[in-house]
């Protein structure tokens, strides 16, 4: 007999931001899901991972950024376990007050730092008329680099 796990609103909301992005597949594992694009990994959504009691959205970021962010920010993010170190960091779900258009934008980062080019391409054009990668890059707190822009 299979165990039904209790709806996840956090999960539901991290799937659908992760699914509207150009040809982004998702795999679930247990209380775990991975998303990516044409087989890479760009975003997952971690639940009590190792029984750490998080609940959290992982993604890719630029060199140091991770560890800018976790340095300003040490309640909200973290440096997630085996992947950290590579150059991803972790955005708490499980705290009062998330700000869900902040996730939005890390994934989007994420994506557009791990899908070919052309995917990118497509997002980017997009963000543009949403409001451009600068405005992005202030979302999750960070100055763009000169060539996102």
């Amino acid at each position: 007999m299979k165990k039904a796990f209790a709806k996840d609103a956090r999960l539901d909301r991290v799937t659908k931001l992760c699914r509207a992005l150009p040809e982004a597949t998702f795999e679930l594992a247990g209380k775990h899901a991975s998303y990516q694009v044409r087989k890479k990994t760009f975003a997952y959504y971690l639940n009590d991972h190792h029984g750490d009691g998080i609940v959290s959205v992982c993604c890719k970021v630029l060199p140091g950024d991770n560890a800018a962010l976790i340095a300003a920010q040490p309640k909200k993010f973290y440096m997630p376990a085996y992947i950290g170190p590579r150059g991803w960091v972790a955005l708490r779900l499980d705290v009062p007050g998330v700000d869900w258009n902040e996730v939005d934008e890390l994934i989007r980062t994420s994506y557009r730092l791990v899908a070919p080019q052309k995917l990118a391409g497509i997002l980017h054009s997009s963000s543009r008329r949403r409001g451009d990668a600068e405005e992005d890059a202030e979302k999750i707190g960070k100055k763009p680099k000169a060539n996102q822009i």
